[in-house]
This record gives structure tokens, sequence and C-alpha cells, in this order.
């Protein structure tokens, strides 16, 4: 006679994951792991410089102020430097005229270094007539 055991009585095979699985999952992690933190150092990059721009626009236009107060007193180029933190923006504020009007043109460079690379930011403005 036959012996067929119930479907709960049989035996279950133990659950878990082949080897083939388990190197696949690997595969997927080493690729996915270097994609995912270069884009991290990326973004990190990205908002460095964003930030740093931002901060040398602010000294770009309060030198510019500057130069449009002092306009009549001051002539030729200005520059300096000023510090925000823990990092320097070199400035540079030249005036020149603005076509062939008496209107002064005042631009004004703020050079800075991000990891290592140099960067600037540049503004400019027409300042009044000068007598």
């Amino acid at each position: 006679m036959n012996c067929v055991r119930p479907i709960s009585e049989r035996r279950r095979r133990p659950g878990g994951y082949t080897l083939a699985e388990t190197l696949a999952a690997l595969l997927f992690l080493a690729i996915v792991i270097p994609t995912v933190v270069e884009a991290l150092h990326l973004a990190g990059r990205a908002g460095t410089v964003a930030e740093r721009r931002a901060v040398a626009a602010r000294i770009a236009e309060r030198m510019l102020n500057e130069s449009i107060v002092f306009t009549n007193q001051v002539s030729g180029n200005r520059s300096g430097v000023v510090s925000e933190g823990n990092h320097d923006y070199a400035w540079t504020v030249t005036r020149q005229n603005w076509l062939t009007t008496p209107l002064p043109l005042l631009a004004a460079e703020v050079q800075f270094t991000v990891q290592g690379q140099a960067s600037s930011v540049q503004l400019s403005t027409v300042g009044t007539p000068i007598p």
C-alpha cells in the first residue's frame, strides 16, 4: 500500500538565499555605492560653491555701493581682501567712462577659491555723472 503524507506533514525546505542571489546582490551594491558617494560629493561641492558665490556677490555689492558714494572723490582702481569666516575674498573695483558720456562705469570683481579651484563673481553699475 502506498502511503501518502498530507501536505502539512511534508518536510519544508529551509528559507535562505542561494549563492547566485547573494553574489548578484553584492555586485549590485558594488555598482550603486560608489555612484551614490560621488553624487553626494558633487552635491556638497555645488552647495559650497553656491554659498561662496552668495558671499562674494554680497561683498561685490557692498564695494560697488561704497564706490558709488565716493565716485567723485576717488579715481582709478581700488582693491583689497575681505575675510569672511575662514575664507578670503580678493576684490577689485575698476572705474571707467561708460560709452561717450561722463557717466562712470563701476565694475567689481570678487575672486575666491573653492576646493582648490579659482572662481569669481563680477558686478557692474553706472555711477553718477562726474562734473
